[in-house]
């Protein structure tokens, strides 16, 4: 009983699977409607052939009607030029379809992944993902292509030639056709396990791809550290196993193809004896057998393809499966009644707050029954050891994670009721590892404000003091900056994402040690900016740097117990405690 439901659940689940692959036909069934008679004039086209053949050997040599022969052979010729135009048409459209079908879902799977929450994205690596998005999708755009049609030309050319060669001997039809069901039953027996050679593939080459993106991207890294033979040899184990998957694959793929090889070969053998049998017996003449074998070529060959575009089938089945299960990964969601306010004020409170990165038992908690109160327009720092949770709380507030306990209201608001757009909006953060796209100068910074003008982008950039830098740059504004921003130093780069803060000119203002990677000189050149960023905003600041957040109007000691101490820089020299010691241990050889 068991397994009776297993199965019906795996043949629900397939249906569902078809079903919702076939809905992405629907923008373009038009061009499919074309494809698909284009694949059926085809069929019969091939059909009509052996016919003539038959007739031609029977008919028109011996009764030397020479006016037939040549019509029917003009016909032929005026046939297959017809023919080459419908190939045409079906590998120039029907590629367009799969490829406009890949372009529907690779627009659907980005926009869904940036609805997605923060913690698929820790969970996965971005090499993977990028599997996903390319090569998977690649693999369905063939199979949406090549599947319908393939599969659809040569049934109609199986039923075809069943009935033609039904019209030549019944009997000697049902005895080669009785072969087809066995051939049709080891398809089916073998399925299973080639299902699961082909997922074990995917998985393989994701993670190649994502060893690849990662060594790529840590080139400078693993240089600095002379660690390639180290990387190689990370490589080396993704890429064994790799072979590995597809050794067994090419084993399951070998079995299949010569099994159905030898099932095909074997149809010949079946005819000629058959077939031979029934002319030396005097049921069929010799034209009736030259076409019946000729009509068992033409049925061959649709049992080929269909051999052949097995293996389509399961790359792009088991490609669509790794993009449903991506797709049907739960957005970030908000309440059924979500409040969108227009401008907050930022007056934050952090009550009884308790988080913890992974769910379930055994967690451990990074922050623990934390509270903490921001009044609007105040400047907040946290600081501490590594590990009390700060940069969390900063994730915190824009609602990149939920908490698992208490709450977080600004404004009187719990950040559970508001929008996430509407909240994100009023939050600015710079962050201690930037992230500049790989576009120009201009584009990274109006991402604070993409309808911001000219002026305004110039403006914020002068407010970050790194207006001058640009203005000397070759092309200015428009100048690339590269992958992550290869081409700038560390404290430009924190000087763009600080200039995006100023455009975006968000009432609350995260600052996550976003004067980490400049030198005393720069950091000087825009602290004062970053006064004047903060003047009239709720700021919060994270800093290691202590002489950063002297003029905080409140100083927060975070360990991995919860707040140590707090007060302003004074009191809390005066108090003696951990900021102290802090303080002093990076002012001693000062």
């Amino acid at each position: 009983m068991q397994k009776t439901k297993g199965i019906k659940t795996v043949k629900n689940k397939d249906g569902g699977m078809l079903k919702r692959f076939v809905k992405y036909y629907g923008p373009h069934k038009k061009l499919f409607i074309i494809d698909m008679c284009c694949a059926f004039i085809i069929s019969v086209f091939n059909l009509v052939y052996p016919y003539v053949t038959k007739e031609i050997i029977n008919n028109y040599v011996p009764n030397k009607l020479l006016n037939l022969l040549v019509a029917f052979g003009i016909i032929l010729l005026v046939m297959y030029i017809v023919k080459a135009f419908l190939n045409y048409v079906l590998q120039y459209w029907g590629h367009l379809v799969g490829v406009r079908m890949q372009s529907d879902m690779r627009s659907e799977l980005f926009n869904h992944l940036q609805k997605m929450p923060f913690t698929y994205f820790d969970d996965n690596k971005t090499g993977v993902i990028m599997s996903r998005i390319t090569n998977d999708l690649f693999e369905i755009s063939e199979l949406a292509h090549h599947g319908p049609e393939d599969v659809f030309l040569s049934f109609v050319t199986l039923i075809g030639a069943f009935i033609m060669l039904a019209f030549i001997d019944v009997f000697l039809t049902l005895i080669v056709f009785a072969f087809i069901p066995f051939i049709v039953l080891y398809a089916m027996l073998i399925r299973r396990k080639m299902k699961r050679v082909y997922k074990e593939v995917r998985v393989a080459q994701a993670e190649i791809n994502a060893d690849i993106e990662s060594a790529v991207s840590g080139m400078r890294v693993s240089r600095a550290y002379c660690a390639q033979q180290h990387e190689s040899e990370k490589f080396e184990r993704g890429n064994k196993f790799f072979v590995k998957t597809k050794g067994a694959q090419y084993k399951v793929m070998g079995e299949f193809h010569s099994s159905m090889t030898f099932f095909t070969d074997f149809l010949y053998v079946a005819v000629l004896i058959a077939g031979g049998l029934f002319f030396y017996y005097g049921r069929i003449d010799v034209g009736e057998f030259t076409a019946f074998v000729l009509y068992i070529s033409t049925l061959i060959n649709p049992v080929r393809t269909l051999t052949n575009i097995y293996d389509q089938i399961q790359e792009g089945a088991t490609g669509f499966r790794r993009f449903c299960e991506i797709m049907d990964t739960p957005e970030e969601e908000n309440s059924a009644a979500a409040v969108c306010p227009d401008t907050l004020k930022g007056d934050i409170i952090f009550e009884d707050v308790t988080f913890s990165y992974k769910k379930g038992e055994g967690s451990r908690p990074v922050i623990k029954d934390f509270s903490m109160k921001i009044p609007a327009g105040r400047t907040i720092a946290l600081v501490g050891p590594s590990g009390g949770g700060k940069t969390t709380i900063c994730h915190l507030i824009p609602r990149f994670y939920e908490i698992d306990g208490g709450s977080i209201t600004i404004d009187g608001y719990d950040i559970k009721e508001l929008d996430k757009a509407a909240l994100r909006k009023n939050v600015g953060i710079v962050q201690q590892d930037v992230f500049l796209f790989n576009g120009t100068v201009r584009e990274n910074i109006a991402y604070g404000n993409f309808d911001a003008t000219e002026e305004e982008i110039v403006e914020a950039a002068k407010k970050a003091n790194i207006h001058q830098y640009i203005a000397e740059l070759p092309e200015g504004y428009d100048t690339c900056v590269g992958e992550r921003g290869i081409k700038l130093s560390g404290g430009q780069k924190q000087r763009i994402s600080i200039a995006r803060a100023f455009l975006k000119n968000p009432p609350i203002l995260i600052l996550d040690e976003a004067t980490s990677a400049l030198d005393n000189a720069t950091e000087m050149l825009i602290q004062n900016a970053l006064y004047k960023l903060s003047e009239g905003r709720t700021v919060l600041v994270v800093a290691h740097r202590l002489s950063t957040i002297k003029n905080a109007d409140e100083i927060i000691v975070i360990t991995k117990d919860g707040i140590e101490e707090r007060g302003t820089h004074e009191q809390l020299l005066a108090h003696g405690g951990l900021y102290k010691t802090l303080y002093e241990y990076q002012f001693k050889n000062m």
